[in-house]
């Protein structure tokens, strides 16, 4: 084992100076010092991170990655769904080179500043009332687990400190960190290793409801009887309004999460919105919620949020949760983010939501779901595909059996596209300003790759 004083190896092959000739090469070699030094999401290191391809990207602009061997592909991804409106939009640009020129960062405790206070009038603003508190956070996982520390200490502060559990649905998914893993689904999800860490919550069937399928009574009846069986223990309910994200890809009918509603305020507990992935007009609506006309007590909101510029994240609650919360022996929320309220995210989000809401979005992600809907169709008589699905500006090819990254991968990139897929998901998650062109490559694409690397 190396002591900490004794001198460490140069790094191999510092960058040169000058662009090289051969740009393949450089990208190569990069990939090379990546493999060497870094440890990529979802992925392993070592000789077994030798067979997952890994691209080197030069450059962004609008909806394209210049990838450093010079190659260019269309962003079907949005960068994990956060770049709403592209790369390098000028407006985001000038917000963020305005910001950094007055102040980066400054701690927010006892501290305030006009680009967080801003920003939260605009969230409490566009979000569904009474929404009327912002704590902001450094990401999306960690706004779950604000949400989830709100619902507990609210429920000490109302005198039931026995309710410490959260109830929710299969399939769903809510962040990596500890509590956010505990409230996905612990089968089908990512995180089963670690079911020995986690907290035990409650989970309910996933409705079986899709989002154009009448909700009856008998399926919300497997929910509302868990809730009802264990209400003197759950603080709150947590789901995905309408679209489970990262764990199913799968919409589903807005009634369930309007009856939701009604099972929470009967039962005394709270619900939690997870708008991470849904929010900022992803679905068709505003927010998630807007489809079902309901309002959560708590709301999570982050990816679109600075426009894939910066990560920043917020948790909202209503003046009823927070008094709750601060009615609880603590006197106060026992939460607080290093970097949280960053000025410098606060301005570039300030700039993307305003930029969002002056934007004909609706009209943009309407075009967007028919051009996906009919681009993804043929996909549906290929043996290797199980179901089709689009909601919004989300597509979705869910094919029998998981698909070959090693192989699927570079074969979307040689037709042009970005799309990351996952199990037996192919999905796009594309900007709100890519054009109908750039959408019908997308959509042949995945079809394309779809066709060739399933049975």
């Amino acid at each position: 084992m190396q002591r900490i004083d004794e001198p460490r190896a140069a790094a191999p092959d510092a960058p040169a100076t000058t662009a090289p000739a051969d740009a393949a090469v450089a990208a190569a070699r990069l990939v090379e010092r990546d493999r060497a030094v870094l440890w990529h999401p979802y992925a392993p290191v070592g000789d077994a991170a030798a067979g997952a391809p890994l691209f080197p990207v030069a450059s962004a602009s609008g909806v394209r990655l210049t990838l450093a061997d010079g190659r260019e592909v269309i962003d079907g991804m949005s960068s994990w769904w956060a770049a709403i409106h592209g790369y390098r939009h000028p407006v985001l640009d000038a917000a963020a080179h305005a910001q950094i020129d007055t102040m980066a960062h400054v701690m927010f405790g006892g501290l305030t500043h006009e680009p967080a206070v801003r920003l939260a009038e605009t969230l409490v603003r566009v979000t569904p009332a009474p929404l009327s508190r912002v704590f902001f956070c450094d990401s999306g996982s960690v706004s779950v687990e604000v949400a989830i520390k709100m619902a507990l200490q609210y429920q000490i502060g109302r005198g039931r400190p026995g309710r410490t559990r959260l109830l929710t649905i299969r399939r769903g998914y809510h962040g990596d960190t500890s509590g956010a893993m505990a409230v996905c689904d612990p089968d089908t999800g990512m995180h089963h290793l670690f079911t020995g860490l986690l907290p035990r919550h409650l989970f309910a069937p996933a409705p079986a409801c899709g989002f154009t399928d009448e909700c009856t009574e008998a399926d919300v009846a497997p929910v509302a009887r868990l809730l009802a069986e264990h209400a003197h223990e759950v603080a709150a309910v947590i789901v995905e309004p309408v679209l489970q994200g990262a764990g199913a890809m799968r919409a589903y009918a807005p009634a369930f999460l309007a009856r939701l509603r009604q099972l929470c305020d009967e039962h005394e507990a709270l619900l939690i919105a997870d708008e991470i992935a849904t929010g900022f007009g992803r679905t068709g609506q505003l927010f998630g919620c807007g489809h079902a006309g309901v309002s959560p007590d708590i709301m999570c909101v982050g990816k679109a949020l600075t426009g894939g510029y910066l990560t920043m994240a917020a948790t909202l609650c209503t003046d009823e949760v927070a008094d709750g919360v601060c009615a609880s022996p603590a006197g106060a929320f026992m939460h607080g983010p290093t970097f949280m309220a960053n000025p410098l995210a606060a301005a570039v989000a300030n700039a993307s939501v305003e930029l969002l809401l002056s934007s004909p979005w609706q009209a943009a992600v309407r075009r967007i779901e028919a051009e996906l809907a009919a681009g993804l169709a043929p996909a549906a008589g290929l043996p290797g595909v199980a179901e089709v699905r689009t909601i919004g500006a989300v597509g979705v090819i869910e094919t029998r059996e998981p698909v070959d990254m090693a192989v699927i991968q570079p074969l979307l990139v040689d037709l042009g596209v970005w799309v990351r897929p996952f199990g037996r998901l192919v999905y796009t998650m594309p900007p709100f300003v890519t054009s109908s062109e750039d959408i019908a490559t997308i959509t042949a694409a995945m079809v394309e790759a779809v066709a060739r690397t399933t049975g």
